[in-house]
């Protein structure tokens, strides 16, 4: 698996649909902070959203799509000077999957949201801009909007396990969005996703995920990057934020942190597994990193990150 691949499978991504919301005329509806990463598309005419800690409204125009990567509140709306209505009355009235406002269904925008598993703040979330807005004239962004028109068919038709099928295809859009994200804005992204916009740091990343627990030295990982030592070391550094190695330390954690989370190995076949020739050192590294023993860890997954 690639880097983004390994991250998004260890954070157990699952999508969640909500109901469409129908708009026209002159309308706005506001919306608590969400608990998850938000997402809404437009599949026909135009709106306003305006995020709560972001000076400027984004013009959403039909194609577009975006993404809220904190719990922030925020506004849908037709003008600036539409007065807004509580978003959670609006979508308790919601009758067969659509939400209304205003008078009229001039705008329709599908919607839902993203949840993962433990430590996904930290991992992704944290890596991203708090609104990622992808319009639909990005170049590449075809995929994007095969994903969604194929999302929008399902819950229009409603096929044979239509739900499945569209949280499936919600996960897929949200690769490409991150794909397209990483293409137009890399420098909004920071640590190991920053890095995968880089082609040394990317070929680095992509053998310490392949072989997280061979003893990768940086001399090798530059060999297979086609660069010299100090000039991996130095892109490494300034892209991600930590030195190669102290990275592949920090993966092989949260990769051991997954195990201790889900099975019932010994500390020593984990320790063994990620790469550490004993317990002690596997003992210590974890603790460096999540600021917890392993076997504490074990007890309480949920406990905050050091």
């Amino acid at each position: 698996m690639d880097p983004l691949e390994d991250v998004l499978t260890l954070l157990q991504t699952r999508s969640h649909l909500s109901a469409s919301l129908a708009a026209g005329g002159r309308w706005a509806v506001r919306f608590d902070a969400p608990r998850v990463v938000k997402f809404n598309a437009v599949r026909r005419g135009s709106c306003q959203l305006e995020v709560d800690g972001i000076d400027e409204p984004v013009d959403l125009a039909e194609g577009d799509c975006y993404l809220l990567t904190r719990p922030r509140s925020f506004t849908l709306r037709s003008d600036p000077e539409a007065a807004p209505v509580d978003g959670g009355a609006v979508f308790t009235q919601a009758r067969g999957g659509v939400a209304r406002a205003g008078r009229g269904d001039d705008v329709f925008l599908i919607g839902g949201g993203f949840s993962f598993g433990t430590r996904a703040q930290e991992l992704l979330l944290d890596r991203l801009p708090p609104l990622v807005h992808v319009p639909a004239g990005t170049p590449h962004a075809e995929a994007v909007q095969w994903a969604l028109t194929a999302i929008e068919q399902e819950l229009t038709h409603r096929p044979m396990a239509s739900t499945l099928m569209a949280e499936h295809l919600a996960v897929v859009m949200f690769v490409h969005v991150l794909r397209l994200h990483l293409e137009r804005a890399p420098h909004a992204a920071s640590g190991w996703l920053a890095g995968l916009a880089d082609p040394v740091v990317a070929t680095a990343l992509a053998c310490l995920h392949r072989e997280p627990a061979r003893s990768w030295t940086v001399a090798e990982l530059a060999a297979a990057a086609a660069v010299s030592r100090s000039t991996l070391a130095a892109r490494f550094k300034s892209t991600v934020g930590q030195g190669p190695l102290e990275y592949l330390t920090r993966w092989r954690i949260e990769l051991a942190a997954r195990q201790l989370r889900e099975g019932g190995a010994t500390l020593a076949s984990i320790a063994h597994s990620v790469g550490y020739g004993s317990e002690s050192a596997f003992s210590v590294a974890f603790k460096r990193v999540l600021g917890t023993p392993p076997g504490d860890y074990r007890k309480h997954p949920s406990m905050p990150d050091a």
